[in-house]
Protein backbone atom coordinates (compact mmCIF):
# COMPACT_ATOMS: atom_id res chain seq x y z
CA UNK A 1 0.00 0.00 0.00
CA UNK A 2 1.42 3.45 -0.44
CA UNK A 3 0.17 7.31 -0.05
CA UNK A 4 -2.43 8.40 -2.60
CA UNK A 5 -0.28 10.76 -4.16
CA UNK A 6 2.38 8.48 -4.71
CA UNK A 7 0.36 6.82 -7.88
CA UNK A 8 0.89 7.22 -10.93
CA UNK A 9 -0.44 11.00 -12.49
CA UNK A 10 -2.91 9.72 -14.81
CA UNK A 11 -4.39 7.08 -12.47
CA UNK A 12 -4.69 10.39 -10.00
CA UNK A 13 -6.01 12.56 -12.72
CA UNK A 14 -8.49 9.81 -13.89
CA UNK A 15 -10.02 9.63 -9.94
CA UNK A 16 -10.54 13.11 -9.62
CA UNK A 17 -12.20 13.50 -12.71
CA UNK A 18 -14.78 10.59 -11.81
CA UNK A 19 -15.23 12.03 -8.26
CA UNK A 20 -15.21 15.85 -8.61
CA UNK A 21 -16.98 15.43 -12.51
CA UNK A 22 -19.61 13.12 -11.62
CA UNK A 23 -20.79 15.75 -8.45
CA UNK A 24 -20.74 18.52 -10.82
CA UNK A 25 -23.48 16.94 -12.95
CA UNK A 26 -25.91 15.79 -10.76
CA UNK A 27 -28.14 17.76 -8.38
CA UNK A 28 -29.24 14.57 -6.08
CA UNK A 29 -28.31 15.77 -2.09
CA UNK A 30 -27.30 12.31 -1.36
CA UNK A 31 -24.76 12.33 -3.97
CA UNK A 32 -23.61 15.87 -3.19
CA UNK A 33 -23.62 15.20 0.87
CA UNK A 34 -20.85 12.09 0.16
CA UNK A 35 -19.06 14.29 -2.49
CA UNK A 36 -18.64 16.98 0.59
CA UNK A 37 -17.93 14.32 3.33
CA UNK A 38 -15.18 12.73 1.08
CA UNK A 39 -13.90 15.80 0.02
CA UNK A 40 -13.48 17.46 2.87
CA UNK A 41 -12.25 14.41 5.01
CA UNK A 42 -9.16 13.94 2.13
CA UNK A 43 -8.24 17.22 2.42
CA UNK A 44 -8.11 16.75 6.75
CA UNK A 45 -6.06 13.32 5.93
CA UNK A 46 -3.79 15.48 3.85
CA UNK A 47 -3.13 18.67 5.96
CA UNK A 48 -4.18 18.31 9.35
CA UNK A 49 -4.66 21.21 11.15
CA UNK A 50 -2.41 23.56 8.46
CA UNK A 51 -5.94 24.54 6.98
CA UNK A 52 -8.03 25.84 9.81
CA UNK A 53 -8.82 29.08 9.07
CA UNK A 54 -9.76 28.36 5.41
CA UNK A 55 -12.16 25.76 7.00
CA UNK A 56 -14.09 28.57 8.42
CA UNK A 57 -14.13 30.33 5.74
CA UNK A 58 -15.59 27.89 3.03
CA UNK A 59 -17.90 27.11 6.43
CA UNK A 60 -19.56 30.43 6.10
CA UNK A 61 -19.48 30.27 2.09
CA UNK A 62 -21.41 27.18 2.12
CA UNK A 63 -23.91 29.21 4.90
CA UNK A 64 -24.13 31.97 2.33
CA UNK A 65 -24.56 30.46 -0.63
CA UNK A 66 -27.17 28.08 0.79
CA UNK A 67 -28.99 31.23 1.76
CA UNK A 68 -28.99 32.86 -1.08
CA UNK A 69 -31.70 30.90 -3.39
CA UNK A 70 -34.41 30.44 -0.52
CA UNK A 71 -33.75 34.93 -0.35
CA UNK A 72 -34.29 35.60 -3.81
CA UNK A 73 -36.09 32.48 -5.31
CA UNK A 74 -39.72 32.06 -4.20
CA UNK A 75 -40.48 28.81 -6.34
CA UNK A 76 -41.89 25.99 -4.72
CA UNK A 77 -44.86 25.33 -2.85
CA UNK A 78 -43.92 24.63 0.70
CA UNK A 79 -43.62 28.04 2.61
CA UNK A 80 -42.00 28.04 5.76
CA UNK A 81 -42.51 32.01 6.26
CA UNK A 82 -42.94 35.02 4.64
CA UNK A 83 -40.08 37.63 4.84
CA UNK A 84 -40.87 41.23 3.55
CA UNK A 85 -44.12 39.62 1.34
CA UNK A 86 -42.10 37.43 0.17
CA UNK A 87 -42.45 33.65 0.92
CA UNK A 88 -39.57 31.39 1.29
CA UNK A 89 -40.10 27.80 0.37
CA UNK A 90 -38.98 24.52 1.63
CA UNK A 91 -38.13 23.67 -2.21
CA UNK A 92 -35.55 26.50 -2.35
CA UNK A 93 -33.78 26.12 0.86
CA UNK A 94 -33.22 22.74 0.04
CA UNK A 95 -32.03 23.47 -3.63
CA UNK A 96 -29.77 26.45 -2.23
CA UNK A 97 -28.41 23.73 0.27
CA UNK A 98 -27.47 21.15 -2.28
CA UNK A 99 -25.88 23.86 -5.00
CA UNK A 100 -23.55 24.81 -1.88
CA UNK A 101 -22.80 21.54 -0.81
CA UNK A 102 -21.71 20.60 -5.15
CA UNK A 103 -19.91 23.96 -5.55
CA UNK A 104 -18.02 23.42 -1.90
CA UNK A 105 -17.27 19.77 -2.68
CA UNK A 106 -15.60 20.39 -5.83
CA UNK A 107 -13.16 23.28 -4.81
CA UNK A 108 -12.18 20.66 -1.80
CA UNK A 109 -11.35 18.07 -4.79
CA UNK A 110 -10.15 20.61 -6.66
CA UNK A 111 -7.48 22.12 -3.71
CA UNK A 112 -6.38 18.28 -3.37
CA UNK A 113 -5.75 18.50 -6.81
CA UNK A 114 -3.47 20.97 -6.90
CA UNK A 115 -1.49 20.02 -4.13
CA UNK A 116 -1.32 16.76 -5.66
CA UNK A 117 -1.01 17.19 -9.11
CA UNK A 118 2.85 18.89 -9.06
CA UNK A 119 3.61 20.82 -12.16
CA UNK A 120 6.18 17.72 -13.27
CA UNK A 121 3.56 15.56 -12.89
CA UNK A 122 1.36 18.01 -15.33
CA UNK A 123 4.09 17.69 -18.08
CA UNK A 124 4.10 14.24 -17.41
CA UNK A 125 0.72 13.73 -18.48
CA UNK A 126 0.15 16.46 -21.20
CA UNK A 127 3.48 16.93 -21.98
CA UNK A 128 3.36 14.51 -25.19
CA UNK A 129 0.13 15.48 -26.35
CA UNK A 130 0.08 19.75 -25.84
CA UNK A 131 3.81 21.01 -24.51
CA UNK A 132 2.08 24.24 -24.34
CA UNK A 133 -1.16 22.70 -22.50
CA UNK A 134 1.21 21.52 -19.95
CA UNK A 135 3.09 24.46 -19.38
CA UNK A 136 0.85 26.99 -18.85
CA UNK A 137 -1.06 24.62 -16.30
CA UNK A 138 2.02 24.23 -14.48
CA UNK A 139 2.88 27.45 -14.27
CA UNK A 140 -0.28 28.95 -13.21
CA UNK A 141 -0.77 26.26 -10.30
CA UNK A 142 3.01 27.20 -9.30
CA UNK A 143 1.90 30.88 -9.17
CA UNK A 144 -0.97 30.00 -6.46
CA UNK A 145 0.98 29.52 -3.76
CA UNK A 146 4.04 32.01 -4.71
CA UNK A 147 1.09 34.90 -5.18
CA UNK A 148 -0.19 34.04 -1.46
CA UNK A 149 3.55 33.81 0.19
CA UNK A 150 4.34 37.38 -2.01
CA UNK A 151 0.94 39.10 -1.00
CA UNK A 152 2.36 38.32 2.96
CA UNK A 153 5.06 39.85 2.69
CA UNK A 154 3.75 42.77 1.13
CA UNK A 155 1.44 42.87 3.59
CA UNK A 156 4.16 42.71 6.45
CA UNK A 157 6.70 45.58 4.41
CA UNK A 158 3.20 47.82 4.43
CA UNK A 159 3.05 47.33 8.07
CA UNK A 160 6.30 47.50 8.76
CA UNK A 161 6.62 51.35 7.18
CA UNK A 162 3.47 52.35 8.85
CA UNK A 163 1.10 52.36 6.30
CA UNK A 164 -1.88 50.78 8.53
CA UNK A 165 -1.90 53.77 11.07
CA UNK A 166 -5.55 53.12 12.37
CA UNK A 167 -7.31 49.81 13.02
CA UNK A 168 -10.27 49.96 11.32
CA UNK A 169 -12.35 49.06 8.13
CA UNK A 170 -11.70 51.68 6.15
CA UNK A 171 -7.84 51.43 7.25
CA UNK A 172 -8.19 47.89 6.06
CA UNK A 173 -9.86 48.53 2.85
CA UNK A 174 -7.45 50.95 1.48
CA UNK A 175 -4.41 48.74 3.24
CA UNK A 176 -6.00 45.69 1.02
CA UNK A 177 -6.46 47.57 -1.95
CA UNK A 178 -2.41 48.34 -2.33
CA UNK A 179 -1.59 45.35 -1.16
CA UNK A 180 -3.73 44.02 -4.37
CA UNK A 181 -2.26 46.73 -6.47
CA UNK A 182 1.38 45.52 -5.78
CA UNK A 183 0.44 42.18 -5.99
CA UNK A 184 -0.76 42.43 -9.78
CA UNK A 185 2.30 44.65 -10.36
CA UNK A 186 4.57 41.82 -9.53
CA UNK A 187 2.54 39.39 -10.91
CA UNK A 188 2.83 40.86 -14.34
CA UNK A 189 6.71 41.87 -13.96
CA UNK A 190 7.75 38.22 -13.06
CA UNK A 191 5.52 37.03 -15.93
CA UNK A 192 8.20 39.16 -18.32
CA UNK A 193 10.97 37.96 -16.75
CA UNK A 194 9.83 34.33 -17.20
CA UNK A 195 9.16 34.94 -20.82
CA UNK A 196 12.52 36.46 -21.25
CA UNK A 197 14.13 33.67 -19.19
CA UNK A 198 12.58 30.98 -21.55
CA UNK A 199 13.27 32.88 -24.53
CA UNK A 200 16.63 33.20 -23.70
CA UNK A 201 17.00 29.68 -22.74
CA UNK A 202 15.71 28.38 -26.22
CA UNK A 203 12.35 27.51 -25.35
CA UNK A 204 10.08 26.65 -28.30
CA UNK A 205 13.24 26.55 -30.74
CA UNK A 206 12.82 22.55 -30.76
CA UNK A 207 10.74 19.74 -29.65
CA UNK A 208 10.73 20.14 -25.68
CA UNK A 209 11.79 17.04 -23.79
CA UNK A 210 11.55 16.14 -20.23
CA UNK A 211 12.54 13.41 -17.53
CA UNK A 212 10.06 11.83 -15.29
CA UNK A 213 10.72 8.98 -12.76
CA UNK A 214 6.90 8.15 -12.88
CA UNK A 215 6.12 4.17 -13.54
CA UNK A 216 2.78 2.75 -14.38
CA UNK A 217 2.08 -0.04 -11.68
CA UNK A 218 -0.57 -2.95 -11.29
CA UNK A 219 -1.39 -0.63 -8.11
CA UNK A 220 -2.21 2.39 -10.39
CA UNK A 221 -3.89 0.20 -13.43
CA UNK A 222 -6.14 -1.26 -10.20
CA UNK A 223 -7.01 2.46 -9.04
CA UNK A 224 -8.01 3.64 -12.89
CA UNK A 225 -9.93 0.31 -12.88
CA UNK A 226 -12.13 1.03 -9.79
CA UNK A 227 -12.64 4.43 -10.49
CA UNK A 228 -14.01 3.91 -13.85
CA UNK A 229 -16.07 0.65 -12.53
CA UNK A 230 -17.65 2.56 -9.55
CA UNK A 231 -18.09 6.12 -11.53
CA UNK A 232 -19.98 3.90 -14.20
CA UNK A 233 -22.19 2.33 -11.77
CA UNK A 234 -23.08 5.63 -10.08
CA UNK A 235 -23.99 7.41 -13.68
CA UNK A 236 -25.76 4.31 -14.79
CA UNK A 237 -27.97 4.62 -11.92
CA UNK A 238 -28.73 8.14 -13.13
CA UNK A 239 -28.93 7.82 -16.48
CA UNK A 240 -31.51 4.45 -16.03
CA UNK A 241 -33.75 6.69 -13.50
CA UNK A 242 -32.80 4.80 -10.51
CA UNK A 243 -31.90 7.65 -8.76
CA UNK A 244 -33.38 11.00 -9.28
CA UNK A 245 -34.25 14.32 -7.12
CA UNK A 246 -36.68 17.07 -8.27
CA UNK A 247 -36.83 20.47 -6.22
CA UNK A 248 -39.38 22.46 -7.91
CA UNK A 249 -42.87 22.80 -7.81
CA UNK A 250 -42.41 20.58 -5.08
CA UNK A 251 -39.76 17.69 -4.16
CA UNK A 252 -39.96 14.73 -5.44
CA UNK A 253 -37.41 11.31 -4.71
CA UNK A 254 -37.52 8.26 -6.76
CA UNK A 255 -38.44 5.28 -4.42
CA UNK A 256 -35.50 3.46 -2.28
CA UNK A 257 -34.04 0.01 -4.02
CA UNK A 258 -31.71 -2.56 -3.76
CA UNK A 259 -30.62 -0.16 -7.08
CA UNK A 260 -30.51 2.78 -5.85
CA UNK A 261 -28.54 1.91 -2.46
CA UNK A 262 -26.32 0.29 -4.54
CA UNK A 263 -25.83 3.00 -6.73
CA UNK A 264 -24.58 5.35 -3.54
CA UNK A 265 -22.87 2.53 -2.44
CA UNK A 266 -20.98 2.90 -5.73
CA UNK A 267 -20.01 6.16 -5.62
CA UNK A 268 -19.58 6.77 -1.82
CA UNK A 269 -16.85 4.05 -2.17
CA UNK A 270 -15.17 6.19 -5.05
CA UNK A 271 -15.43 9.66 -2.81
CA UNK A 272 -13.89 7.80 -0.04
CA UNK A 273 -11.16 5.79 -1.65
CA UNK A 274 -8.27 8.41 -1.14
CA UNK A 275 -9.33 8.80 2.33
CA UNK A 276 -9.10 5.09 2.75
CA UNK A 277 -5.58 4.93 1.17
CA UNK A 278 -4.63 7.51 3.43
CA UNK A 279 -6.13 6.42 6.59
CA UNK A 280 -4.44 2.61 5.99
CA UNK A 281 -1.22 4.27 5.47
CA UNK A 282 -1.55 6.52 8.53
CA UNK A 283 -2.43 3.04 10.23
CA UNK A 284 0.56 1.55 8.90
CA UNK A 285 3.57 3.25 9.47
CA UNK A 286 1.96 5.04 13.51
Amino acid sequence: MKDFADYNPIAIFIYFFAAAGFAMFTADPVILALSLTGSVLFFIFRNGRKELRSHLFFFFLFIIMSLINPLFYHNGVTVLFVMNDNPVTLEALLYGISSAAMIVSVLYWFRSFTQIMTGDKLLYLFGSVSPKLSLILSMALRYIPLFGKQAKKTDAAQKGLGLYKEDNISDRIRGGTRVFSVMVTWALENGIITADSMTARGYGIGRRTFFALYKFRKSDLGLILISLGLLAAAASGTGFGVISFEYYPAIKMAPVTAASVFTYAAYGLLAFIPTIIEAEESIKWK
